[in-house]
Protein backbone atom coordinates (compact mmCIF):
# COMPACT_ATOMS: atom_id res chain seq x y z
CA UNK A 1 0.00 0.00 0.00
CA UNK A 2 1.75 3.20 -0.73
CA UNK A 3 0.88 6.02 1.77
CA UNK A 4 1.50 9.81 1.10
CA UNK A 5 1.34 11.89 4.28
CA UNK A 6 0.18 15.80 3.64
CA UNK A 7 -1.25 18.46 6.12
CA UNK A 8 -4.95 18.64 6.41
CA UNK A 9 -6.68 21.03 4.36
CA UNK A 10 -10.17 22.94 5.35
CA UNK A 11 -11.36 20.53 2.56
CA UNK A 12 -10.42 17.46 4.67
CA UNK A 13 -12.39 18.50 8.03
CA UNK A 14 -15.84 16.65 7.83
CA UNK A 15 -13.80 13.60 6.27
CA UNK A 16 -11.15 13.26 9.30
CA UNK A 17 -13.94 14.06 11.77
CA UNK A 18 -15.76 10.58 10.09
CA UNK A 19 -12.04 8.76 10.14
CA UNK A 20 -11.49 9.82 13.93
CA UNK A 21 -15.18 9.06 14.75
CA UNK A 22 -14.64 5.31 12.88
CA UNK A 23 -11.73 4.96 14.34
CA UNK A 24 -12.23 5.17 17.75
CA UNK A 25 -15.96 3.74 17.49
CA UNK A 26 -15.13 0.09 19.03
CA UNK A 27 -12.79 1.06 21.24
CA UNK A 28 -13.78 0.17 25.04
CA UNK A 29 -11.64 2.90 26.58
CA UNK A 30 -13.16 6.02 24.66
CA UNK A 31 -15.65 8.37 25.21
CA UNK A 32 -16.16 8.70 21.46
CA UNK A 33 -15.84 12.31 21.80
CA UNK A 34 -12.43 12.30 19.96
CA UNK A 35 -13.69 13.65 16.53
CA UNK A 36 -15.01 16.66 18.43
CA UNK A 37 -11.97 17.39 20.27
CA UNK A 38 -10.09 17.92 16.83
CA UNK A 39 -12.83 20.12 15.58
CA UNK A 40 -12.32 22.05 19.01
CA UNK A 41 -8.68 22.07 18.96
CA UNK A 42 -8.72 23.66 15.67
CA UNK A 43 -10.70 26.85 17.00
CA UNK A 44 -7.59 27.25 19.74
CA UNK A 45 -4.40 29.05 20.17
CA UNK A 46 -2.62 25.31 20.43
CA UNK A 47 -3.62 24.52 16.92
CA UNK A 48 -0.51 24.36 14.85
CA UNK A 49 -1.63 23.12 11.14
CA UNK A 50 1.59 22.13 9.92
CA UNK A 51 1.19 19.14 12.53
CA UNK A 52 -2.22 18.68 11.79
CA UNK A 53 -1.83 15.47 9.20
CA UNK A 54 -3.75 12.98 7.30
CA UNK A 55 -2.73 9.63 5.47
CA UNK A 56 -4.30 9.20 2.26
CA UNK A 57 -4.10 5.89 -0.10
CA UNK A 58 -5.49 6.34 -3.39
CA UNK A 59 -6.25 9.58 -2.66
CA UNK A 60 -8.20 8.87 -0.16
CA UNK A 61 -7.92 9.56 3.90
CA UNK A 62 -7.67 6.74 5.59
CA UNK A 63 -5.71 8.27 8.85
CA UNK A 64 -5.37 11.11 10.82
CA UNK A 65 -2.85 12.65 13.51
CA UNK A 66 -2.95 15.73 15.82
CA UNK A 67 -0.04 17.24 17.83
CA UNK A 68 -1.08 20.74 19.52
CA UNK A 69 0.90 22.75 21.92
CA UNK A 70 0.70 22.10 25.51
CA UNK A 71 2.96 23.52 28.47
CA UNK A 72 5.17 21.73 30.97
CA UNK A 73 3.98 23.94 33.94
CA UNK A 74 6.20 23.87 37.23
CA UNK A 75 6.34 26.90 40.46
CA UNK A 76 9.23 28.78 38.28
CA UNK A 77 9.03 27.92 34.49
CA UNK A 78 6.57 26.98 31.98
CA UNK A 79 8.28 25.05 29.35
CA UNK A 80 6.30 24.53 25.43
CA UNK A 81 5.86 20.89 24.25
CA UNK A 82 3.43 19.06 21.92
CA UNK A 83 0.42 16.54 22.92
CA UNK A 84 -0.14 14.21 20.22
CA UNK A 85 -4.03 13.02 20.49
CA UNK A 86 -5.36 11.80 18.89
CA UNK A 87 -4.15 9.66 16.30
CA UNK A 88 -6.42 7.62 14.13
CA UNK A 89 -6.78 4.96 11.19
CA UNK A 90 -9.96 3.99 9.64
CA UNK A 91 -9.99 0.07 11.01
CA UNK A 92 -9.74 -1.45 7.84
CA UNK A 93 -6.32 0.17 7.52
CA UNK A 94 -5.48 -0.46 11.03
CA UNK A 95 -1.99 -2.37 12.06
CA UNK A 96 -0.62 -1.65 8.22
CA UNK A 97 1.80 1.21 9.31
CA UNK A 98 -0.53 3.78 8.83
CA UNK A 99 -0.14 4.76 12.08
CA UNK A 100 3.44 4.56 12.73
CA UNK A 101 3.83 6.07 9.39
CA UNK A 102 1.73 9.15 10.66
CA UNK A 103 3.62 9.48 14.16
CA UNK A 104 7.17 9.29 12.25
CA UNK A 105 6.11 11.80 9.92
CA UNK A 106 4.33 14.16 12.41
CA UNK A 107 7.66 13.46 15.12
CA UNK A 108 9.91 14.57 12.21
CA UNK A 109 8.19 17.48 11.00
CA UNK A 110 7.21 18.68 15.13
CA UNK A 111 11.57 18.67 15.22
CA UNK A 112 11.79 20.87 11.78
CA UNK A 113 9.71 23.05 13.45
CA UNK A 114 11.90 23.38 16.69
CA UNK A 115 9.45 21.71 18.81
CA UNK A 116 11.78 19.29 21.99
CA UNK A 117 9.30 17.22 22.95
CA UNK A 118 5.61 15.37 22.86
CA UNK A 119 3.39 14.36 25.56
CA UNK A 120 0.77 11.50 25.21
CA UNK A 121 -1.99 9.33 26.80
CA UNK A 122 -1.81 6.30 25.21
CA UNK A 123 -1.06 1.85 25.21
CA UNK A 124 1.82 1.17 26.97
CA UNK A 125 2.73 -0.98 24.97
CA UNK A 126 2.48 0.58 21.53
CA UNK A 127 4.49 4.11 21.71
CA UNK A 128 7.64 2.91 23.77
CA UNK A 129 8.53 1.53 19.93
CA UNK A 130 8.50 5.08 19.09
CA UNK A 131 10.80 6.40 21.78
CA UNK A 132 7.88 7.69 24.67
CA UNK A 133 8.78 6.86 28.13
CA UNK A 134 6.93 6.85 31.17
CA UNK A 135 6.23 11.11 32.18
CA UNK A 136 6.58 9.94 35.35
CA UNK A 137 10.35 9.39 35.37
CA UNK A 138 10.97 12.81 34.28
CA UNK A 139 8.90 14.12 37.03
CA UNK A 140 6.40 14.93 34.54
CA UNK A 141 2.33 14.42 35.67
CA UNK A 142 -1.18 14.89 33.50
CA UNK A 143 -3.68 16.50 34.93
CA UNK A 144 -5.81 13.34 34.55
CA UNK A 145 -6.97 10.22 36.40
CA UNK A 146 -5.06 7.95 34.70
CA UNK A 147 -2.98 5.12 35.76
CA UNK A 148 0.48 6.37 35.51
CA UNK A 149 2.00 3.96 32.63
CA UNK A 150 -0.06 5.14 30.36
CA UNK A 151 1.02 8.56 30.40
CA UNK A 152 4.00 9.41 28.19
CA UNK A 153 6.93 11.60 26.92
CA UNK A 154 9.95 11.44 24.24
CA UNK A 155 12.10 13.80 23.86
CA UNK A 156 12.66 15.09 20.41
CA UNK A 157 16.27 16.30 20.53
CA UNK A 158 18.11 14.33 23.36
CA UNK A 159 18.17 16.32 26.25
CA UNK A 160 15.29 19.01 25.91
CA UNK A 161 13.64 17.53 29.08
CA UNK A 162 16.56 18.01 31.33
CA UNK A 163 15.68 19.64 34.30
CA UNK A 164 11.98 20.39 33.42
CA UNK A 165 9.20 18.32 35.10
CA UNK A 166 5.98 20.02 36.46
CA UNK A 167 2.45 19.35 35.37
CA UNK A 168 1.16 19.25 31.99
CA UNK A 169 -1.36 22.28 30.83
CA UNK A 170 -3.49 21.60 27.93
CA UNK A 171 -5.64 23.22 25.66
CA UNK A 172 -9.02 24.32 27.12
CA UNK A 173 -11.08 21.68 24.95
CA UNK A 174 -8.92 18.40 26.90
CA UNK A 175 -10.04 19.49 29.86
CA UNK A 176 -13.91 19.82 29.03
Amino acid sequence: MDIKIRQEQTKDYDTIHKVVELAFRDMEESDHSEPFLVDRLRQTDAFIPELSLVAEADGTIIGHILLTKVHIVSENKSVPSLGLAPVSVLPEYQNQGVGSALIREAHKRAAELGYGSIVLLGHKDYYPRFGYKPAVSFGIEFPFDVPYEYCMVTELRPGSLKGVQGMIQYAPPFME
